[in-house]
């Protein structure tokens, strides 16, 4: 045995390599564990919980029976933000972990470098994403299986909730990295809330240009367009959403002493695709785009088409003919409560709309001059039902849209009635037709066209008649059907001729 010189020290064995793969496997690892505790942190389970309380209100409300698919997509998007911020507010915490027990000096005599744990914090947003992007299926499948769905969905527009998940878990990383303190993150999460959310970003409502840039890229308008007129680069919104969101995760594995070429080669590929993807998603709406909404626009017969219910006919364009069942019941209904001529004549149903001005234009329709043409939108449900059968009583009653929308005498009582008169909550139905939600007084009354007209006078004759047993008021309209339509009748001796004692002021036309 040999002697150890005084003072000398063992030799220690060297520490063995890595086994080729071993840091992989352990960022996986690692990875895994701060994706569960990521799941289960407060502000991640109570976004959660929101995002699902969000979509059931979305999906309940009793105006979104008869969504257009084109437009369901896109309300995927803003649920998703919640839980983004709460990925970048969860994810940065995570990161910073180490500093906050000051811990950072032992992990590095670990196997994985600082940048692999930077890798791993940033691939344990996965999971919330994919379960995201599980809400968004949910939300989407359930609008899908309304028996009033009509329209396709864009995969590319389902992406972009789960996407914005994974690019605020990134930010949140890398800002852990470069701003290493516990206001950073809170700081960001409110400034993102009040621009995105609150609407402040500041090209917000564009269609096209810098807009595109937010994660969330929307468009402030009610009445949805065909899915050949929409134009919106979602595919590559869906690019650059990806690829920003792994430019940032590498960035911060970059930044954290991770400088190999491998790293360096990843980052300015995911680099080139936010680049390629931002540029091409800020372009102008395609020629053939804007050309087709013009044509949707002036000519609509080109691109539609027409089925015949019963003595009339539907013209829609083609996503949309499945309703024209819905639209056949209610003009079916209001006819069957006219009397003359008007009881069995031919109505020609035409879907329009005004898509010249861009998704965000909200233009009215001129009235149609042709007889017995009546209107309908792209939207359905909730109060474009009653604006409808406005439509089509008051087509019926002054024989086109541009005349019933001129009407200041007594038969708007008629058109009223015939309107209302057929629904389970008819006053209910007035007030939602009413433009001030009223029940008394005069008022401004919807229709998909231009609106009309009713004063105090006829509003108190209406809900007279609407409190009245239905089958008697039907038999004196259409035993007085031609003085009650005859232009220039007034509203008291319409209410004398229905059996109305009410005590009517001169008409609109009189006054």
């Amino acid at each position: 045995m040999t002697a150890l010189p005084t003072g000398a020290e063992p030799a220690t064995a060297p520490a063995p390599a890595p086994a080729p793969g071993a840091p992989r496997a352990a960022v996986l690892a690692l990875a895994r564990f701060e994706a569960r505790g990521l799941l289960l942190r407060l502000p991640v389970l109570l976004a959660l919980a929101g995002y699902a309380a969000w979509i059931v209100w979305h999906n309940l409300r009793p105006y979104d029976d008869y969504p257009a698919l084109q437009d369901a997509d896109r309300a995927t998007q803003g649920g998703p933000l919640i839980v983004g911020l709460a990925a970048l507010l969860c994810a940065n915490h995570a990161v910073l972990r180490s500093r906050r027990r000051d811990t950072e000096r032992h992990l590095g005599v670990l196997v994985l470098s600082r940048g692999h744990r930077t890798a791993a914090h940033a691939l344990s947003v996965v999971p919330l994403a994919l379960l995201t992007a599980a809400g968004v299926a949910a939300q989407f499948a359930w609008e899908a299986a309304k028996p009033g769905a009509v329209g396709r969905g864009s995969v590319a527009e389902l992406l972009a909730g789960p996407l914005t998940v994974l690019l605020f878990g990134a930010v949140g990383v890398l800002l852990a990295r470069l701003a290493p303190s516990a206001v950073a993150a809170p700081l960001l999460v409110v400034v993102c809330w009040v621009m995105f959310v609150g609407a402040a970003f500041p090209f917000a409502g564009q269609e096209t240009g810098a807009a595109w840039f937010a994660p969330v890229v929307g468009a402030a308008r009610t009445d949805p367009f065909p899915s050949a007129l929409l134009g919106r680069p979602a595919a590559w919104h869906a690019l650059y959403l990806a690829g920003l969101a792994l430019t940032l995760a590498l960035l911060a594995v970059l930044v954290s002493g991770t400088r190999t070429r491998g790293v360096q080669a990843a980052l300015a590929a995911a680099l080139g695709l936010t680049v390629l993807g931002g540029a091409a998603q800020t372009g102008d709406v395609p020629a053939g785009t804007a050309a087709a909404r013009v044509r949707a626009s002036l000519t609509p017969e080109k691109d539609q088409t027409c089925v015949r219910r019963g003595t009339s006919a539907y013209c829609a364009f083609p996503e949309w003919t499945p309703r024209t069942y819905d639209w056949a019941r209610v003009a079916g209904r209001v006819q069957a409560l006219a009397g003359g001529r008007a009881h069995g004549q031919r109505l020609l149903v035409r879907q329009r709309l005004e898509a010249r001005y861009g998704l965000g234009g909200d233009a009215a329709l001129a009235p149609s001059t042709t007889p017995h043409q009546v209107t309908v939108g792209t939207a359905w449900g909730g109060n474009r039902l009653p604006e409808f059968s406005t439509a089509v009583a008051g087509v019926l009653v002054a024989g086109d849209e541009k005349s019933a929308a001129g009407l200041c005498d007594g038969r708007m009582v008629t058109v009223m009635w015939l309107s209302l008169a057929w629904q389970d909550a008819p006053e209910s139905a007035l007030r939602h037709v009413r433009l001030d939600d009223s029940l008394s007084g005069s008022a401004v009354v919807l229709s998909p066209t231009e609106p009309l007209t009713m004063t105090a006078g006829q509003t108190k004759v209406v809900r007279a008649l609407l409190h009245r047993p239905l089958p008697g008021v039907v038999g004196r309209v259409k035993a007085h059907w031609s003085e009650l339509t005859a232009p220039r009748v007034t509203t008291a001796r319409v209410a004398e001729l229905l059996g109305v004692p009410v005590r009517v002021g001169p008409d609109r036309c009189a006054e």
